[in-house]
């Protein structure tokens, strides 16, 4: 090549594989270490990087990832300082190193790109599923990986394809419950609405399946803690949303920080290459969850030291250390030219991320526009979706005639989470509420309500403040709305300073119920007897059994996002039918612990009538009510028997028999008869959301591949076995037959 040509891996019409070859070629051994690490602007517990520690760390180490904003402890929150920190570091690398190569920049947009202050956000994952409705929630991560993209950064890591079935867990609401089917459909949405039409779409981003393999059943219900689970339970449960996500096309896994059968995931081989790569035929590029390559060291105890640690990881298959910083990249460098770490290793991680970075189109232009960033977060169209998808998640849990409201009534609205936007976003936000969209519960009830609205907070979420004023002005109100639940939190209900409660005050994994002094607030307007409507803004299925035995109406909220307390309060009028079902079960009490709906089938050798029902929670998966009725006909199962390859027809009439329009959402239980294996008393295999006029009816029709009624069988595979299966929906049920291909 002339001195004068330009190089390949800078030619736009070069294939990509010929550009990352080119590139690679050129790198040194620093160089190429230095891409597979991440450095963070900001305050981390063991460390503090300002905006030039950044830079050096790009510019002397060679770091080719950043997450300058879209964390909780980046001083970046808002539109004009994200773009500037985006801009200012990709100009450091492709203007200030040998071979100016963009960097890769991550954030957390879970729910929305909820770190940047006037920005979209949409309900929690909880809340998200709770629409029952994938379209929905491909839409919001399409508007996600917009706003992403307009402020400069290029991988979310999201979504969460964690299995839900630890209610105490403080991270439960990130998830989309405990049913892998549904968990999967919501999962791959996610991935088709963050990636879009490809890398090359620009408002796409690079999506991350996490937290591979199983992370959302950690004992004690301690973030974490390790997720002991036989190979069974592990392949039928927490297995199959990231294989949805896969078979989506997702581009990133993120393994999880806990350990399964004794191995911390970021340093196992067995799952993050046998299992991952080998079996479930990923070839994307692994990152790690922010420190789960120190825990390896510091709190796993399964490296020697830092440097053993990331030897350990490099070889499980991990690609990106996301806060490793310079540390990490040196001693990358150092097992690279000690020999203590294969070359090929690290050569096909760097190849895995130097693909992205090409098929992002980050050396063509890495740089965003500020004006189109502003124009972009939070614009009409989005808050549209917003409200939308929080309007579909409201989950009506009780109802004795009390709602919708008519509008005339004197209101009285209290709580801790009647006028708290942080707290109606929940965790992964921000934690100020200066430039966020979107109205509280209060404001909203105003903007509604016919009669006189008044209010007093009455409690903060654990402390009594004037509880006396409260109930004062609710006895004088028709009507009392309670906005009651949990604020702001990430993992073990913290951090402390960011959170605002102290560690081991509540919320907390030993107290699934409301706090003392919510229910003193609940239980004295309760008293006055004006009618109480409980309005739970909550991450975790909170047992409330108190509130169902009292008040006459209970809305679950779950963290509705910057549209929240409009949804709240159109369905509190009635200008919004709640359509939203629940995606967890909600428990009576922690004692009764584990509740979920697809528990395996056991004996009751003293008889049935002398065990209390194995499954009793206070509301039931997938149960949600509506100012309708709704009745199920006729069941039928046009294909009587199936091929293990064939598709299941399964059609049930649905009408509503109200007086108002309504969507039910027709969800599609089986259960297999005579199985080789334990199997659960039923599974979800498939739904969809009917909307219906008064008196109108209509014939639901669903096509189900054979396979989502088959299991996967240790030291076998995935199998559906021949025989019966029951197919059960409402209160009808019908019957087909698997049999062998040859019949």
């Amino acid at each position: 090549m002339h001195e004068d040509e330009e190089p390949t891996y800078l030619r736009s019409d070069a294939p990509t594989a010929e550009r990352v070859d080119d590139l690679l070629g050129r790198m040194t051994d620093a160089e190429k270490a230095g891409q597979l690490v991440g450095t963070w602007l900001g305050n981390l517990d063991f460390a503090a990087n300002e905006f030039e520690d950044v830079a050096d760390a790009v510019r002397d180490h060679h770091l080719g990832v950043a997450a300058p904003f879209g964390w909780a402890g980046s001083p970046a929150k808002r539109v004009d300082e994200v773009v500037a920190a985006a801009n200012d570091l990709q100009r450091v690398a492709t203007e200030e190193t040998r071979l100016g190569i963009p960097l890769l920049l991550n954030v957390d947009a879970v729910h929305g790109h909820a770190y940047v202050a006037g920005a979209t956000v949409f309900p929690n994952g909880l809340g998200a599923a709770a629409t029952w409705d994938p379209a929905a929630v491909e839409d919001a991560a399409s508007i996600t990986a917009t706003e992403v993209r307009r402020t400069g950064a290029h991988q979310n890591y999201a979504p969460t394809c964690d299995v839900g079935r630890e209610p105490r867990w403080g991270r439960i609401f990130e998830t989309f419950g405990e049913s892998p089917r549904l968990c999967a459909e919501l999962a791959a949405a996610k991935v088709r609405g963050y990636q879009g039409d490809g890398l090359g779409d620009p408002d796409a981003v690079v999506a991350t399946a996490k937290h591979f393999p199983a992370y959302g059943e950690p004992e004690r219900g301690e973030d974490a803690s390790p997720v002991d689970v036989s190979e069974y339970r592990l392949r039928n449960v927490f297995v199959p949303p990231f294989e949805a996500a896969l078979d989506a096309g997702v581009e990133s896994v993120m393994p999880s920080y806990n350990s399964i059968d004794g191995e911390p995931m970021h340093g196992s081989r067995y799952f993050l290459t046998d299992l991952l790569r080998d079996e479930l035929g990923f070839d994307g590029h692994v990152v790690s969850d922010w420190a789960g390559v120190r825990h390896l060291h510091d709190d796993h105890g399964t490296a020697a030291d830092h440097r053993d640690g990331i030897r350990q990881a490099r070889e499980a298959g991990l690609d990106v250390e996301s806060v490793g910083h310079v540390e990490h990249a040196a001693h990358l460098t150092d097992l690279l030219e000690s020999g203590d770490l294969d070359a090929d290793v690290v050569d096909d991680a760097v190849r895995r991320v130097l693909r992205l970075k090409f098929e992002l189109g980050l050396f063509e232009d890495p740089y965003v526009d500020m004006d189109h960033a502003r124009e972009t977060l939070a614009c009409d169209e989005h808050r549209r979706t917003a409200r939308d998808v929080a309007r579909d998640s409201m989950t009506l849990l009780k109802n004795d005639g009390l709602l919708p409201l008519s509008g005339d009534e004197d209101v009285f609205v209290g709580g801790p989470n009647a006028d708290d936007l942080v707290h109606q976003l929940g965790g992964w936000s921000v934690t100020e509420p200066t430039d966020v969209p979107g109205p509280t519960v209060l404001e909203a009830v105003r903007d509604r309500a016919g009669g006189t609205v008044t209010h007093e907070q009455g409690t903060t979420l654990n402390e009594e403040l004037d509880v006396d004023a409260a109930v004062a002005k609710a006895r004088e109100a028709d009507v009392a709305v309670l906005a009651l639940g949990e604020g702001w939190y990430l993992h073990e209900f913290g951090p402390s300073v960011q959170a605002g409660i102290e560690t081991g005050e509540w919320p907390t994994r030993s107290e699934l119920g409301l706090s003392d002094a919510q229910r003193e607030l609940v239980r004295r307007v309760h008293e006055t007897g004006t009618p109480v409507v409980g309005v739970l803004i909550t991450g975790r299925p909170l047992a409330v059994d108190w509130l169902d035995r009292n008040v006459p109406a209970i809305l679950m909220a779950y963290y509705p996002g910057t549209e929240g307390g409009a949804a709240v309060a159109e369905t509190l009028f009635g200008d919004n039918d709640p359509s939203g079902r629940l995606p967890v079960s909600v428990p009576r009490s922690a004692a009764d612990l584990p509740q979920h709906f697809d528990h395996l089938a056991h004996p009751t050798p003293i008889g049935d009538d002398e065990h209390p029902d194995s499954y009793d929670p206070l509301y039931e998966f997938g149960h949600g009510l509506s100012y309708t009725e709704f009745e199920y006909g006729d069941l039928t199962v046009s294909t009587p028997e199936v091929a293990p390859e064939g598709d299941v027809a399964v059609a049930v009439d649905v009408s509503n028999t109200g007086e108002r329009a309504g969507t039910e959402t027709v969800q599609v239980y089986a259960r297999q008869e005579t199985s080789s294996r334990v199997r659960p008393v039923r599974t979800l295999v498939g739904f969809d959301r009917v909307d219906l006029a008064p008196g109108e009816s209509a014939t639901v029709e669903l096509s189900l591949p054979a396979e989502r009624f088959g299991f996967y069988k240790p030291r076998t595979g995935r199998v559906v076995e021949p025989g019966t299966y029951r197919v059960l929906v409402g209160d009808r049920a019908a019957s087909f037959e698997v049999v062998p291909a040859s019949e």
